[in-house]
């Protein structure tokens, strides 16, 4: 009788400890229902310089960002991709990715960036033991999760709000730097077929 009633008080003092954890926070939402990462920084720099700025970190990140296009001379967009790793005691694995939109504005003074449209891809092992999307088809990261696995949905939320900081963190340190800014040369052409 002893082992059962302490037993039982262990066990209440797990659900009370797990009620104490603060709640993670996750991103906010837009007009359209969708998850969105949004920030307006001022800077004194002007408008050409943030310009070739910008393209040049859409262009470096070959890994994270695909440079998509350019919407006029002052919008830019990109798709990005990060890997939502499941960790067990010491190992770790990835459990799927999160794929994302990157777009930029930029003005005399100021630019803003947003990240948004956030879908996740489950990833299973392939008959050579690699990590692989067993589906094209995203599901929306603010979709409600099933009871089943509604604490793992909300690891793979927060591991995005986390990626989407760290993004803006890089992304605004690369902006403001003090590098030079050259802007890519323009290619030759001959024009005429005399000489």
């Amino acid at each position: 009788m002893k082992f059962i009633s302490s037993f039982i008080f262990l066990l209440s003092l797990i659900n009370l400890a797990k009620a104490q954890k603060p709640a993670e926070p996750v991103l906010p939402v837009d007009e359209r229902g969708k998850f969105i990462y949004y920030e307006v920084v001022d800077a004194k720099i002007p408008k050409d310089s943030l310009k070739i700025r910008a393209i040049n970190y859409l262009k470096k990140q070959n890994k994270e960002l695909k440079y998509k296009s350019a919407q006029g001379d002052t919008a830019f967009t990109a798709n990005g991709k990060m890997i939502i790793n499941k960790t067990l005691l010491v190992m770790s694995h990835p459990s799927g990715e999160v794929l994302f939109d990157f777009q930029i504005e930029v003005r005399d003074g100021k630019y803003r960036f947003w990240l948004t449209d956030f879908n996740f891809i489950p990833y299973q092992r392939d008959r050579y033991g690699n990590f692989v999307a067993s589906t094209s088809v995203g599901t929306p990261l603010e979709n409600e999760p099933g009871k089943l696995n509604a604490t793992q949905w909300k690891e793979y939320q927060v591991q995005t709000t986390k990626y989407a900081k760290e993004l803006a963190a890089k992304f605004k340190v690369y902006m403001a730097s003090k590098a030079p800014i050259v802007a890519p040369p323009k290619e030759k052409t001959v024009v005429k077929k005399e000489w």
